[in-house]
């Protein structure tokens, strides 16, 4: 894991941040992708105080590439020197379920962001991964893709479209090199929550969420539930009958 090369799409996340900090820590070369340049820019300084070798940014809107997903993509990894160790996706918006209810066009954009988009940038990484033989992709996705919910619906199936599009490509890469990583974590405490009621034993921080991404990948795991008790909770919700499942308000 040390001197590794990583790209990192929504660099400016908590848990990107945190996953970011451990592979500075080994001396990584990293490409930070997002939004914000400003922010970029100041993830960049921090990794680079805290060991990285390298860690450059790459400005840009990650739901719709102005250069498209393809070439953006060769930008990215044309600045780690064309070898890519590790991708992690973990862009994404929570979006409002109402508001998706009441007008196509805002369900639509959560739909894009969170899986169309995802699923591109998957793409052109795996393929990218192909070609060089081996490297490991690590997709965020969410608990909330695993049975639908009156409350995120939404938000659950780009994530759960997500989750089946990473564990396809499992598939398609299994017993070789190329190493595909589906995470799943439950309530983080992080900015883009700040709009829920936090607090008590099913929040995790997201150092805690970057450091299991961090083992599992280590392991050449494919799924991931964080904290691991998310894993029982939702085999449960899965398995729940329809007729008790829709009495529940959650």
């Amino acid at each position: 894991m040390t001197g590794q090369t990583v790209v990192i799409l929504g660099a400016t996340s908590a848990v990107a941040e945190r996953y970011a900090r451990l592979h500075a820590a080994r001396g990584a070369r990293l490409v930070l992708a997002g939004r914000d340049g400003r922010r970029l820019g100041a993830v960049a300084a921090d990794l680079m105080a805290r060991g990285a070798a390298s860690a450059e940014v790459a400005v840009m809107d990650l739901a719709a590439p102005a250069a498209g997903f393809d070439a953006a993509w060769a930008d990215m990894a044309a600045k780690l020197g064309g070898h890519v160790d590790t991708v992690l996706l973990a862009y994404g918006i929570l979006g409002d379920q109402k508001a998706a209810e009441a007008d196509t066009t805002e369900m639509a954009r959560q739909l894009t962001t969170n899986m169309t988009s995802a699923c591109a940038w998957l793409t052109v990484a795996a393929n990218h991964l192909e070609r060089q033989g081996q490297g490991t992709l690590i997709a965020i996705a969410s608990v909330a893709g695993d049975r639908g919910r009156q409350s995120n619906y939404v938000y659950g199936a780009a994530k759960g479209g997500l989750a089946l599009f990473a564990q396809g490509m499992a598939h398609r890469f299994a017993g070789t090199k190329v190493k595909v990583l589906t995470v799943k974590p439950g309530f983080i405490d992080t900015p883009m929550t700040d709009g829920l009621a936090k607090g008590g034993p099913l929040w995790a921080t997201p150092e805690k969420v970057a450091a299991d991404i961090d083992r599992a990948a280590a392991k050449g795991a494919t799924t991931l539930y964080t904290p691991w008790f998310w894993m029982g909770i939702m085999m449960i919700i899965r398995n729940l009958p329809g007729a008790i499942f829709n009495r529940m308000k959650i």
